[in-house]
């Protein structure tokens, strides 16, 4: 999520837990294709019957296009530097899974 959003960022999530129309937030989520690794799209798109059972793994959140451009980017070169490889699902699903039992510890 790019810094603009962070202050906002439990208000922005229940609101696209409620669809509720957000013109300016952008979604970053894993790819439904094999072929790609992540999709961005407006949040507006939420609102569209195909999305009301499809499971998304969203990985970021941003304020408009040219923001959600910069966090693919950003999101694109820290996959790189730590693993030396673009497979960026790998990744973020390796971090989520540590995050996880990371959580389970403390509890």
């Amino acid at each position: 999520m790019n810094e603009n959003l962070k202050k906002k960022e439990a208000k922005i999530k229940k609101k696209l837990s409620a669809n509720n129309l957000q013109p300016s937030i952008y979604v970053i989520a894993f790819s439904q294709s094999p072929q790609n690794q992540l999709d961005f799209f407006s949040s507006l798109l939420l609102k569209q019957h195909i999305y009301e059972n499809t499971p998304l793994f969203v990985v970021g959140l941003a304020d408009g296009y040219d923001s959600a451009l910069e966090l693919i980017r950003q999101i694109t070169e820290e996959v790189f530097a730590a693993t030396q490889s673009v497979d960026i699902r790998h990744y973020i699903l390796q971090k989520h899974n540590e995050s996880i039992k990371e959580n389970r510890r403390c509890q």
